[in-house]
């Protein structure tokens, strides 16, 4: 259970929350804050979790994670996010989701754009944005024609496993998907493009 701090007559069991019907708004206020908080946290914890049994116990691990109720692409990547931030470089003010934006830069880029996204109080999706046009100014225009836009909708597990691909690849996730849909084009492989 999350360590939440008391709240008189609240009471937290594992299925939900009873509340007194005389909570004063303000109270409820700051119980908010605090399962909210809890909740951003879930994920790290999960994924410090998962390295630890990962690192301490070799394959039985993978029997653990069979037993979640969650999603194995899901468990990757918060085990992924969690090995590649120890705890001393996250940011509590960001959300696991902030850290996969930036996971596969280096570690100096990493930190230079959460800096500026717990500075100005960026959501994951403004990071998202901003990552992706410094991406977009820093590419050479081609001068003989324009260059084509296609935009993508993709959860985040998706993004989560194709940032790890395009690291491996040591490039971005932009470049790697135009190296995939390139490789797939010509008739090759797709598993050689990741």
């Amino acid at each position: 259970m999350p360590n939440l701090p008391s709240f008189a007559n609240v009471a937290i069991r594992a299925n939900g929350l009873v509340l007194p019907q005389s909570m004063p708004f303000d109270t409820w206020q700051l119980l908010g804050r605090q399962v909210l908080s809890a909740s951003e946290s879930m994920s790290w914890w999960i994924g410090d979790w998962l390295v630890f049994g990962e690192h301490t116990y070799g394959n039985r691990y993978e029997e653990a994670i069979a037993q979640t109720s969650l999603d194995y692409q899901t468990l990757r990547n918060y085990a992924w996010i969690a090995k590649k931030f120890p705890m001393s470089r996250r940011r509590d003010a960001l959300s696991l989701g902030h850290h996969s934006e930036v996971a596969a830069l280096t570690e100096a880029e990493q930190d230079a754009w959460l800096n500026r996204a717990e500075r100005f109080g960026w959501s994951r999706n403004d990071l998202r944005r901003k990552l992706r046009a410094a991406r977009n100014a820093s590419l050479p225009q081609a001068k003989a024609r324009p260059i084509q836009s296609v935009k993508l909708e993709i959860s985040e597990e998706q993004h989560l496993r194709w940032s790890s691909a395009a690291e491996r690849m040591k490039c971005s996730v932009d470049d790697w998907i135009v190296r995939v849909l390139d490789s797939a084009s010509n008739g090759d492989s797709l598993a050689s493009a990741s």
